[in-house]
């Protein structure tokens, strides 16, 4: 059994930067699990603890049923596969994949035997022969993952190993890695930024952000039942409409979302209704995917929206179209930044927040300086934009009054605050 179990792991550098917050989380036994994250959320220092190159601070890491804060890198049977792959470049291609085998003095025959097989499947079997400064990019990320696979270890730990290739080499070696980790069978944890890696190589995804665990679970569920407004955005391959609406329940008929010019009504018999009639009076925030909206003719009389088309983008499969519909977006709320609480501070008086409101739109620093002093996880208000998914033939004009049907099945509802808002359990 070659499980990982991280329990309350915590990692504060010197001068009192907080990396990882209290982070608790399981790899099973063969599982190939994800952690994905924006940049410097913790992700890459979590793998790094794993592994043993970063001291914990708080907390305790368990592999393969013991627990391993204190021992050395070499006693932790994991192998790690870095972001630049880091070969030896005065050795071939046989020799960096041989090394790990080499140093453990395995029988030389042996060595030559399994070296020759994973370069096969690797399709790097013409290459064992050459230096790393004659590889591609490619090329030396396969030769990395060789001599990590080599030795057979019980855990691998992939740090973004796809970040520097272009996407046609990303998408060739992400098969590679599912297919060539799920032969061997070994526990793998795989960092990455990319959601279409976390969506496509995942049994599980675990999402970071600003050190702290947000979101776990297969990537069906967390791409349909995120558990935050920052999961269900980061999720996302194309931007995340979020909308500000405020609850009300008239004569108790339904439960009705009222954006201003429009109105959403959910049935009192989807299960989410009564959660949602619970902040009546109230705001709440609503996410609506591009694929969740539709055009409509307008004779259409379901749920929807109407507005005018701002702008249409190409993307080679699809269009996507900017329409203007007067409904309050917000940002994305996110939750405060435990390294800012810990020293005292508030991002509203931080660099970031200073940097973002030098370079947004007049209109929206306006209403950042509306919103000092309020709560930074309730999100600011941006332009009133739906976007829409319109296949590869779009009917739209730019200019052009449209209406937009909205799938209420897939609103997703979370409180000012960015928590998703449940159904009561039974």
């Amino acid at each position: 059994m070659s499980s990982v179990v991280l329990d309350k792991v915590t990692k504060v550098y010197p001068g009192g930067h907080l990396a990882v917050d209290r982070m608790s989380l399981r790899a099973e036994d063969g599982e190939f699990l994800v952690l994905l994250g924006p940049s410097g959320c913790g992700k890459s220092t979590l793998l790094r603890m794993i592994a043993g190159l970063e001291e914990i601070t708080e907390g305790d890491l368990w592999l393969d049923g013991q627990i391993s804060n204190h021992l050395a890198p070499r006693d932790r049977d994991v192998a790690m596969v870095f972001q630049n792959g880091a070969l030896y470049p005065h050795r071939t291609v046989r020799g960096n994949m041989a090394f790990p085998l080499e140093i453990a003095k395995a029988d030389p025959a042996m060595v030559r035997e399994r070296v020759t097989e994973l370069s096969k499947a690797l399709h790097i079997d013409e290459t064992l022969d050459r230096r790393p400064g004659t590889l591609s990019g490619g090329q030396r990320q396969r030769v990395a993952m060789g001599r990590a696979i080599v030795r057979q270890p019980k855990i691998f730990l992939m740090d973004e190993p796809l970040s520097n290739l272009d996407a046609g080499m990303r998408t060739e070696l992400r098969m590679e890695i599912s297919s060539l980790v799920r032969s061997l069978g070994v526990t793998t944890i795989y960092v990455t930024h990319d959601q279409v890696e976390a969506l496509t190589l995942a049994d599980r995804i675990a999402i970071m952000n600003r050190g702290v665990l947000q979101d776990v679970g297969t990537p069906g569920q967390i791409y349909n039942d995120p558990a935050t407004a920052f999961v269900a955005a980061f999720l996302s391959s194309q931007q995340l409409n979020l909308l500000s609406a405020t609850v009300r329940t008239p004569q108790n008929q339904h439960v009705l979302l009222d954006f201003g010019p429009h109105q959403l009504v959910i049935p009192w018999s989807d299960p989410r209704a009564y959660a949602v009639s619970q902040h009546t009076g109230r705001q709440i925030i609503i996410g609506i995917r591009p694929d969740g909206l539709a055009p409509v003719q307008e004779s259409y009389d379901g749920p929807s929206f109407f507005g005018r088309v701002r702008t249409l983008e190409y993307h080679g499969h699809e269009w996507l179209a900017y329409v203007e519909c007067g409904a309050p977006a917000v940002a994305v709320p996110e939750p405060p930044d435990p390294r800012l609480a810990a020293s005292g501070r508030t991002e509203s008086g931080g660099l970031r927040a200073m940097v973002r409101r030098m370079f947004a739109p007049a209109e929206q620093q306006h209403e950042d300086q509306e919103q000092v002093g309020q709560n930074p996880g309730s999100g600011h208000h941006r332009r009133a934009d739906l976007i829409v998914r319109l296949g590869g033939r779009p009917a739209w004009r730019p200019a052009m009054p449209v209406k937009v049907g909205v799938d209420v099945a897939r609103l997703m509802l979370f409180t000012t605050d960015g928590a998703r808002i449940d159904p009561p359990r039974r």
